[in-house]
């Protein structure tokens, strides 16, 4: 079983995770936790999310606890994320769904969206049932709201998508630059460690991967050009 994004997220992994190993671990960790591509491919594993951002963690954090009839309560049509009556949480959910691959949750609905070429792809009745379907399958989840550093070493399948290095991760809200660091804190993981990274990276050996489809940006772009990197111990 596999579910399908609770959220948009710029960098995310969705549609490639199903290229990347199946975890042989039944603890799966995702230390720069994002809207955890890797992880929704395999949900019924003990699944880990940490991230420094407090929006991601609120937002699984809703996700986690909120039941499918406060989903349903959520309004279809949303001119302005403001002018919704919920929690904080569920304003944010709503807000990566204004506009696709982004880092942060938006106010308003973006040009793709008003456009109505693609209804199914943004916020509405379609995307708030898939939710409302979907969250009993993950609430054995945990979320927490701290860095990797703080991350217990355990035996366990660590898939680990850091901020992109250099120009391409000047998006994400939370800034990161110690990739060295990061990078010999990934080979001291216990157990199946994964790390994936954008072309011209270079803080781990990594090796060509695929290219994937991701939301065209400004210059038109479709698809990302994906290295990864992996051990097992």
């Amino acid at each position: 079983m596999n579910l399908h994004p609770f959220f948009c997220y710029y960098g995310g992994k969705w549609r490639a995770a199903k290229r990347y190993p199946p975890p042989i671990h039944q603890t799966l960790i995702e230390p720069f936790a994002g809207s955890a591509g890797y992880s929704l491919r395999y949900p019924a594993r003990d699944v880990i999310l940490c991230d420094l951002d407090p929006i991601i963690c609120g937002v699984w954090e809703y996700l986690i606890r909120v039941s499918a009839e406060e989903i349903y309560q959520l309004p279809t049509k949303v001119d302005h994320v403001n002018d919704v009556n919920a929690p904080q949480e569920a304003k944010w959910l709503i807000g990566f769904w204004l506009n696709k691959g982004v880092a942060s949750p938006t106010l308003t609905p973006s040009a793709w969206m008003r456009s109505g070429i693609r209804p199914n792809s943004y916020w509405g009745e379609t995307i708030r049932k898939r939710i409302a379907s979907q969250i009993g399958s993950i609430r054995h989840w945990k979320i927490h709201c701290q860095s990797y550093e703080g991350i217990e070493n355990r035996e366990a399948a660590w898939f680990i998508d850091p901020p992109y290095c250099g120009k391409p991760g000047k998006h994400y809200r939370c800034k990161f630059n110690d990739y060295q660091e990061l990078a010999q804190w990934c080979r001291d993981r216990t157990g199946q460690v994964m790390v994936c990274e954008q072309s011209g990276a270079s803080w781990l050996p990594f090796e060509p991967f695929a290219k994937i489809k991701s939301t065209p940006g400004s210059r038109g772009k479709s698809y990302s050009e994906e290295v990864f990197w992996t051990k097992s111990s």
